[in-house]
Formats: C-alpha cells, sequence, structure tokens
C-alpha cells in the first residue's frame, strides 16, 4: 500500500508541477558537420613477431600516411589485426598533422574493423579531447572507401569556432 502511494505521488509531481514553477531548458547546441574528401597514400610495414608469440596471435604492422586534398598532411600509426579465410578483425591508432578548413594541427584516430566471411564493419573515429594547435576540440568520424585500389576519404567533422 506504501509502494502505490509514492508511485502515485511521484507521478503527480512529474505530470503536474507546482503553479508558477518553471523548469529551465536544458540548453541545446547544434553541432554543424563539416566535410573534407579526398585521398590518401598508405605505405603498411609489417612488424616481426616476438620469437615466443602463440601461433595465431595479431599481426602487427606500422602504418604511414599521406592525405590529399581537403585534409592535406601526414600520419602515422600501429595496428594489430587477425584473419583467417575471409574473416578477421583490425584495431589501430593513429596521429594525423596537417592543414584542415585552413587550420593547421593535429588529432588522434582509433580504428575499429571487423569482417565476417566478406562482410565489413569499420568505425574509425577522431579520439575526444585528441585534437592540438588550430584543430583543438575537434570531433568526427573519418569514413575509408577504397575505389580501384585508390583510398579515398570523407572526414565528417567538427571544429570549434576559431578564436
Amino acid at each position: 500500500m506504501i509502494a502505490l502511494i509514492l508511485t502515485a505521488a511521484l507521478l503527480a509531481a512529474v505530470s503536474d508541477p507546482a503553479p508558477n514553477a518553471t523548469a529551465a531548458a536544458p540548453a541545446v547546441r547544434s553541432i554543424v558537420m563539416s566535410h573534407a574528401v579526398g585521398t590518401f597514400d598508405v605505405q603498411i610495414t609489417p612488424v616481426a613477431p616476438d620469437p615466443d608469440a602463440p601461433a595465431g596471435a595479431p599481426g602487427r604492422m606500422l602504418l604511414a600516411k599521406t592525405f590529399h586534398g581537403a585534409f592535406e598532411g601526414g600520419g602515422s600509426g600501429e595496428m594489430l589485426g587477425v584473419l583467417k579465410g575471409g574473416s578477421g578483425a583490425y584495431v589501430a591508432m593513429e596521429r594525423v598533422s596537417g592543414v584542415l578548413d585552413g587550420r593547421r594541427g593535429s588529432f588522434a584516430m582509433v580504428h575499429r574493423g571487423v569482417m565476417d566471411a566478406g562482410a565489413q564493419d569499420l568505425l574509425i573515429t577522431i579520439v575526444p579531447g585528441s585534437g592540438e594547435g588550430e584543430l583543438a576540440g575537434i570531433s568526427g568520424v573519418f569514413h575509408l572507401t577504397i575505389v580501384e585500389g585508390e583510398h579515398r576519404y570523407d572526414l565528417e567533422y567538427s571544429l570549434p569556432d576559431a578564436p
């Protein structure tokens, strides 16, 4: 019985605020996303496994990239991957630096890719808080496509207003 009374009181309080009470609406910040598109060259260098690494351990690779287009710059990172038949996964961290929308700086990206019998799921995200220089505060997603061997990107991002 007490639970029923408490429930009724809570519902009444939520659905019927006190007269003259005004609730402050939460501030809503509209985020405008921009797009930077272009191509990039990538060099992937395998790293020899440790002599005592178990069979089937993830392979490790070093990444070196050069970006062309709306983002001009370079990047480097490391990738771990496992592949067996048509299925596998990889993770990577990379740091890129260059000029985006006239602003010079750098930021980090994290990759997560999964392939299941040929079906692919890829997410590359800008690491929150990683932006430096004029790219401080950047956030977004890096969309990657490979067409006829050419690596293409669409960086969907937002930046705070320039100071």
